[in-house]
């Protein structure tokens, strides 16, 4: 019996793709600089986006997820298959469908674990990675190493859509007021998912906007662990983006640090009152840093060129 059909069966005793924007990759979305970023690809300038955003397949190597979120890549990646018996992939055309062999394992158990949920039929996944990870050419600034899922807030109603449907079709907003409250679209469904979800051991955080944070803090009556790894940020109210940590012995993937101590519900209670009541912006500390520009190849791990070329 798989762990979320075990969670599943606890909780009942008891009882989108909008992408992600790029400043997503800031405070916690933030991965550290990958441990494994040398000096061998210094003089490489070439605009990582352009070499990691046209590649059509994985690279022919052992599974790996290199670097950080954020600045990373990914060797010898699995697709998670366009039509599952409890989840469908979205946005086929978008070719982002791919990821580590423990993150294809993830959304196929959490998909399992949906099925049981009344109104639910399994998933619907928006973006994981590009074949061989790294920058994606519009969109997401992390989702580079293979470890991370956007999940439609969407309740599928059906599993058998056609590659246009899935184009067509749009996830649901499940914000109000600019994402300080949930609006009549979340249901307690969503709620358990997202326990089910930030309870098993791979996850390392889960971001949601900061209402449905706060409603999570607000429904649960028991144990409230789970709550550590639910984190608001913004966006993220059609789709909830799952974050994994590196699989075991995978010396070349770098883990963002872990999330502060305890359920950090009040601080998403804070955030919410700074979206009802804004405080006054903050003095100017002076001109601001220069642009770095576009992630180039230099930036990347060096092990990265080598999944680029490799056939």
């Amino acid at each position: 019996m798989g762990r979320f059909v075990k969670i599943g069966i606890m909780v009942a005793a008891l009882a989108v793709t909008a992408s992600c924007r790029n400043s997503d990759v800031t405070r916690e979305d933030t991965s550290r600089p990958a441990a494994t970023v040398s000096t061998q690809n210094a003089g490489d300038n070439r605009v990582a986006k352009e070499v990691f955003g046209y590649l059509p397949t994985a690279s022919n190597q052992r599974s790996d997820a290199i670097g950080g979120y954020a600045r990373g890549c990914q060797a010898g990646a699995v697709q998670l298959p366009e039509t599952g018996p409890t989840w469908q992939a979205m946005r086929l055309s978008r070719n982002r469908n791919w990821a580590q062999p423990e993150t294809v394992d993830y959304v196929q158990d959490l998909s399992r674990f949906a099925a049981t949920l009344p109104g639910w039929e399994g998933l619907y996944i928006g973006d994981m990675s590009q074949p061989r990870g790294g920058p994606m050419l519009t969109g997401h600034a992390s989702h580079q190493s293979g470890l991370d899922i956007d999940i439609w807030m969407l309740p599928p109603d059906r599993l058998n859509l056609s590659r246009q449907e899935r184009e067509d079709l749009s996830s649901i907003s499940m914000r109000r007021q600019q994402g300080a409250y949930t609006n009549s679209s979340w249901t307690e469904e969503h709620m358990r998912l997202l326990r089910a979800a930030a309870s098993d051991d791979r996850t390392a955080r889960i971001f949601v906007f900061p209402g449905a944070k706060v409603a999570m803090c607000n429904w649960e009556t028991g144990d409230r662990s789970w709550l550590n790894k639910i984190r608001p940020w913004w966006g993220h109210h059609y789709h909830f983006h799952v974050r994994l940590t590196c699989p075991a012995g995978d010396s070349s993937c770098e883990n963002q640090a872990p999330p502060p101590a305890g359920d950090g519900c009040a601080d998403a209670q804070t955030w919410v009152n700074n979206i009802l009541n804004p405080p006054p912006p903050a003095p100017s500390t002076g001109t601001p840093a220069p642009s770095r520009g576009p992630l180039t190849m230099a930036r990347l791990p060096s092990q990265c060129s080598n999944v680029a070329a490799s056939n």
